[in-house]
């Protein structure tokens, strides 16, 4: 006989899953069947009676029937791609029906836990009672999160890690799962608001001490839900993976094809060797091989590896270590290019001549074998003179040749005139127990540019000859910015004395000139930044809309297989259209391109906001030891709330909220991105020097707090701004004519 449960027991269950509190969820919950049921429902009865529950409101509608709109719970894709979810107000007695998601092109990309509206049709099938459609995304459900848990008599709280959440969670007794004080753990919601006002949660996973160095990354993993542990049978069939052999590809094994990559790198996708084309006709011209890892050979259409691949749509890097898109077993293994080992490839020959056009090219399907695992700074001390022992060998045959051939893509993107902007990588440098050294600027080598020209050519090989082929593909997509976003630009710019001309085509040599001409200045960072911030965000798309921050008419995702799940598609697209076997573009593949592209465009911005908020508390934890020193930096950002501030040396973002601005009430110019001080007149705009302190630094969060100590070499005044400069109330009809009349005074005083 089954437990029936307390009344306390049910009470509980209620409060955490508050989805599914019919009588039906709850006996399963319980494991109560047949006649138990009986019993239960006297329980249920008596607590009604008792006030502790209230019985739903009866519809006029049949209950065993789900509304034409109803509030879906997403469930993800099955091993078939279908997106599947169920009703989160079913109130009939016999199983919940199950929703077949029918997706259109513009939707956006849905994953499991999403909570949506859905207009509901209802459907003859063994398989499944409705299709859905989406209405809108309505959030989460549950909604999660990421905190530190404090223990108290009452169960507990937790306290949000997000630099914006302020709010604390209350956790009852029964749902702490165990969790010590101080720990870091991952919550759901449990219920609404308590007494406290505050929301409840349970906890779900514990994380162990969020101060720990490597907490760092895995907290940033929880909080924007990137899968880190691969399925048992994804493993598996990783693992049953044998070598590629010779059979139906080009032996590329002679050739002296190279791999360049950082010092650190954890995979190798691609290779490279140049040498001077013996074409009469091609005279001063160069033959350049690009050959990159062949992952359709092992990652095939409808696999269980395709699958996991496509759900994570990109590997996550991070200062500490690697969330893959493939199993180490492939990644680190069958399709990295080691030096030495032969690995299968899809290569392509490019040829260019003296000016670097590529005037030709054709791809390949091989068998390759790196003579050498080169890293950057190695190769370019060689071109510099100084070639260490592996180099030295490679000198006439690969490294001399190689940046021939970059001297002369280098004409052609000069011709072509791609958006050159001056911003600096950082890089967090770990000990070994994940503590942070330091905080640095890559160096930006020619030996990278080489590289960089090199996939960026390859790339468009591959965007051409798809075309050519007219076969379906998944192209990168960089449009031109907004007008609103170059009006902000154009601002910006004229407030620092530059110019940006209006009234024509905007192409990216215009905005290269307004860069070139703030070079070397005061305002360089600030132009560079504000150019960058006009930029729209670049996504995968079957449709070719060009890509403006490259100035190129078609470009495609090619050269990294190992780590893009776009790549992977353009890979087997030049496998089906060349017809080098049964693992290219599948039929599925293709019918699903446009959910592709949008999965994968938000799982490209889940990491990059990931990888962001890495960095971000790396470097809090780096200045969390300097509370109270003195730093330089300019101002990057101007809000409501306060001043956002760069600091010279690590790149760190810090914020000066407006109290710590100084003593008088400053006005905020949303148009010039400006404050004006009601008492003084000073202006407080982007890209003015300041000195700032250190006020707070705060690793679990990644929030850094300053006080601005000068700006631009003139003391801030210090007390109280209570009381004086308050803002005068003033018509409705006035506000435009007095943000119009502070804009024209802070760019006359920017001016000076």
């Amino acid at each position: 006989m089954s437990h029936i449960p307390s009344k306390a027991e049910i009470l509980d269950w209620i409060s955490a899953n508050p989805a599914l509190t019919a009588k039906r969820d709850i006996a399963k919950a319980f494991g109560i069947k047949g006649a138990e049921r009986i019993e239960l429902k006297r329980v249920l009865k008596e607590l009604e009676e008792e006030g502790h529950l209230q019985k739903r409101h009866k519809t006029y509608r049949d209950p065993d029937r789900l509304p034409p709109v109803s509030v879906l719970e997403v469930l993800g894709p099955d091993r078939n791609g279908d997106l599947w979810a169920k009703p989160l107000e079913w109130q009939g007695e016999d199983a919940e029906p199950k929703v077949l998601l029918i997706p259109r092109d513009s939707d956006p990309a849905l994953g499991k836990g999403d909570r949506i509206l859905g207009r509901l049709t209802e459907v003859k099938s063994e398989e499944y009672q409705y299709e859905g459609r989406l209405i809108r995304r309505i959030g989460q459900n549950p909604r999660r999160v990421l905190g530190i848990y404090k223990k108290s008599a009452e169960g507990g709280r937790i306290l949000p890690i997000d630099k914006g959440d302020g709010k604390e969670w209350h956790v009852p007794p029964g749902a702490t799962g165990g969790a010590k004080d101080g720990e870091l753990v991952e919550a759901e919601q449990a219920g609404p608001a308590g007494r406290m006002g505050l929301p409840r949660a349970r906890i779900i996973a514990r994380l162990g001490d969020p101060m720990a160095a490597k907490a760092v990354s895995l907290i940033a993993i929880h909080q924007h839900g990137i899968p880190d542990d691969f399925p048992d049978e994804v493993i598996a069939e990783a693992d049953a993976m044998k070598p590629a052999g010779l059979s139906g590809r080009m032996d590329m094994r002679d050739m002296p094809l190279v791999t360049i990559d950082p010092f650190d790198a954890r995979d190798h996708d691609d290779a490279v060797w140049a040498h001077a084309d013996d074409d009469p006709k091609n005279e001063g011209g160069h033959v350049l091989w690009v050959a990159i890892a062949d992952v359709a050979h092992y990652v095939t259409p409808n696999s269980e590896l395709d699958h996991e691949a496509r759900k994570r749509g990109n590997s996550s890097y991070f200062p500490d270590r690697v969330v893959p898109m493939l199993p180490d077993r492939l990644s680190g293994d069958l399709c990295s290019l080691h030096e030495g080992v032969p690995r299968a490839c899809l290569a392509v020959r490019m040829q260019i001549n003296a000016k670097g056009h590529k005037i030709g090219h054709s791809f390949q399907r091989g068998l390759m074998r790196s003579v050498a695992s080169l890293n950057y700074e190695e190769v370019q001390a060689a071109q510099d003179g100084a070639p260490n022992e592996k180099c030295a060998p490679l000198m006439d045959e690969v490294i001399k040749p190689l940046y021939a051939a970059y001297d002369a893509l280098v004409k052609a993107r000069a011709d072509r005139q791609p958006l050159d902007l001056d911003l600096p990588e950082r890089k967090v440098i770990l000990s070994d127990t994940g503590d942070v050294l330091s905080v640095a600027f890559r160096d930006r080598l020619d030996a990278h540019r080489l590289i960089e020209e090199f996939m960026i050519l390859a790339n468009v090989a591959a965007a051409e000859t798809l075309i050519q082929k007219k076969s379906p593909l998944l192209f990168r997509v960089h449009e031109e910015p907004s007008p609103e976003k170059l009006d902000a630009l154009r601002e910006t710019a004229e407030a620092a004395g530059l110019v940006l001309a209006k009234g024509q085509v905007l192409k990216t040599a215009h905005l290269n000139r307004l860069l070139k001409s703030a070079e070397g200045t005061d305002v360089d960072e600030l132009i560079n930044l504000s150019t960058l911030r006009s930029m729209t965000q670049a996504y995968y798309s079957p449709q070719n809309f060009g890509h403006f921050g490259l100035a190129l008419q078609s470009y495609a995702h090619f050269t990294s297989p190992i780590r893009r799940y776009s790549d992977l598609i353009v890979h087997r697209a030049l496998i089906r259209s060349h017809g080098w076997g049964d693992d290219g573009l599948s039929e599925w593949d293709i019918e699903k391109l446009q959910n592709t592209a949008n999965q994968i465009s938000e799982t490209e911005r889940r990491s990059m906001l990931a990888e962001r908020d890495t960095t971000d508390r790396y470097l809090a934890a780096f200045l969390s030891d300097r509370i109270g020193q003195e730093f330089s930096g300019r101002i990057s950002g101007i809000a409501k709330f306060g001043v956002f501030v760069k600091l010279e040396g690590s790149g760190a973002d810090g914020l000066v909220p407006m109290r710590a601005l100084g003593g008088e009430f400053f006005h905020y110019d949303r148009e010039s991105q400006s404050l004006l001080g009601a008492d003084t007149g000073r202006v407080i705009g982007l890209g003015q020097r300041v000195t700032v302190k250190l006020a707070e630094a705060a690793p679990i969060t990644g929030g850094i707090i300053l006080e601005l100590l000068t700006l631009e070499g003139e003391e801030m005044p210090r007390g109280s701004s209570r009381g004086r400069g308050k803002p005068v109330k003033r018509r409705q009809g006035a506000s435009k004519h007095k943000d119009k009349a502070i804009a024209r005074k802070v760019k006359r005083s920017r001016r000076k």
